[in-house]
């Protein structure tokens, strides 16, 4: 819009400027050609003019413009002597040309007037004095031509401009606004494939673009791939540091089990129980910081996204097989075609930890929903265990806790989850009645537009 605005404002400055130079430069040369022809009948009237036999000054021969003929048709001459109108043209009827009062062309030059015509319209008059070899004082000749034709033609003139001029300012801001719609046709096509970009259908730009706008293409390709190749890098590197801890981790775990067999005692017993505590909460929050790092890693790259369903398939198998002796009924409802808007590890870190706490205080049912709402993702994992009591909540939410000790677990999971989820900008929801009667655990995620 503001191409648009610029263009037609300049359109539109160069144009009124074209215009008064072209109204200015027309009406000197419609004034100098109206002073000419003017110029001219002055001659033919003093080329005309000659003393009769009796003295008094007369024409040889009538001035050829029909227009002297023709009564107040705006051309006129006349002839006087010491102030006295002695000749005038028939087109003056029985008026004639009042010059001011301190008009002298005496010295034989043409001079020039502004007076009034026969009826009060504006004449420019031309004045020169005249000698005649047979008479015995001077003539003063003056030629006069009505000055509203003259205005006529510049007003039709420049209303004739004014029109050109409007169309050719509405042909060229037509041309404008064609021209910069053509050339940000390709800025328009980029824009919506960065937008594809962003919910993840595409990964990189992949549409041919004009040469003026394929190096930017390129450019944002690279950086595209420079981003991708700074998060595997990132993500090997925290994977390589947790690996090298939990190598060591695992020698201290070790010794202390060795240092902490049943018949140890004393202080070396005491010093391996505190080992094992001190191990085992290094290694939760290994796994803590762990999946936060890869969440904010992943977290708003362009391009990433996640089939649901796909996902909560691959789940719901590895959960039957690694739960496959209590033999539970896992139930999966999942419209076809949900997206999320992220990384596919970060998904199903989130519903695995939830999939599987649901597995684990389940009496034998685990049903996995999700639906789609505006922008947002609500997937729910519900079981029909013995769930929480409100008080319980925050406590389930806080990495390392565990409400029961008796079963197998780190007590990182649902800390985990709501540190992913929170990194993507949603929430997760527990909500005591469920609809199996124990736990529902709700994630609120962006879904892909």
């Amino acid at each position: 819009m503001r191409l648009l605005l610029g263009a037609a404002v300049w359109i539109l400055l160069a144009l009124v400027i074209a215009g008064l130079v072209l109204a200015e430069l027309f009406a000197r040369h419609v004034q100098d050609r109206f002073a000419v022809e003017l110029g001219h009948h002055l001659d033919q009237l003093a080329s005309s003019l000659r003393i009769d036999a009796e003295g008094k000054p007369d024409l040889l021969r009538p001035l050829p413009d029909p227009a002297f003929s023709r009564p107040l048709s705006g051309l006129y001459w006349q002839v006087s002597a010491n102030g006295r109108v002695v000749l005038r043209s028939r087109s003056l009827w029985d008026q004639t040309l009042a010059l001011p009062a301190d008009s002298s062309a005496e010295d034989g030059r043409v001079h020039q007037w502004q007076i009034a015509g026969p009826e009060h319209q504006p004449l420019h008059a031309l004045e020169r004095s005249l000698l005649l070899p047979e008479g015995p004082e001077s003539l003063q000749v003056v030629v006069a031509e009505d000055l509203g034709e003259l205005h006529a033609a510049l007003r039709a003139f420049n209303r004739t401009l004014a029109l050109s001029l409007a169309a050719l300012a509405i042909a060229l801001t037509v041309a404008a606004v064609v021209q910069v719609a053509l050339g940000l046709r390709p800025l328009g096509r980029l824009r919506g494939e960065l937008a594809e970009i962003r919910s993840g259908r595409k990964r990189r730009f992949q549409r041919p673009m004009p040469s003026e706008v394929q190096p930017l293409i390129d450019d944002l390709n690279a950086l595209l791939d420079h981003a991708d190749e700074v998060v595997d890098r990132a993500r090997l590197q925290a994977g390589n540091l947790a690996h090298g801890l939990k190598t060591n981790l695992a020698v201290l775990a070790n010794e202390a089990e060795r240092l902490a067999a049943p018949d140890a005692q004393g202080e070396d017993a005491k010093v391996a129980k505190l080992m094992l505590s001190q191990v085992a909460t290094m290694r939760r929050h290994i796994d803590h910081h762990m999946a936060r790092a890869r969440a904010a890693a992943s977290c708003g790259l362009p391009g990433t996204g996640t089939d649901v369903a796909d996902c909560v398939s691959a789940l719901v198998r590895v959960m039957q097989k690694v739960h496959a002796s209590r033999n539970l009924a896992i139930r999966a409802e999942v419209p076809a075609g949900l997206t999320f808007a992220g990384d596919r590890q970060d998904l199903e870190e989130m519903l695995g930890n939830l999939l599987d706490n649901a597995c684990k205080w389940t009496k034998g049912a685990v049903a996995v929903m999700a639906v789609r709402e505006c922008k947002q993702l609500i997937i729910s994992i519900e079981d029909d265990g013995v769930g929480l009591s409100s008080e319980d909540f925050e406590r389930a939410l806080s990495p390392g806790t565990r409400l029961d000790e008796s079963v197998p677990g780190t007590g990182l999971g649902l800390g985990v989850v709501r540190d992913l989820v929170t990194s993507y900008g949603g929430k997760l929801v527990l909500v005591q009645s469920s609809e199996a009667g124990g736990l529902r655990a709700s994630l609120h995620l962006p879904a892909l537009s």
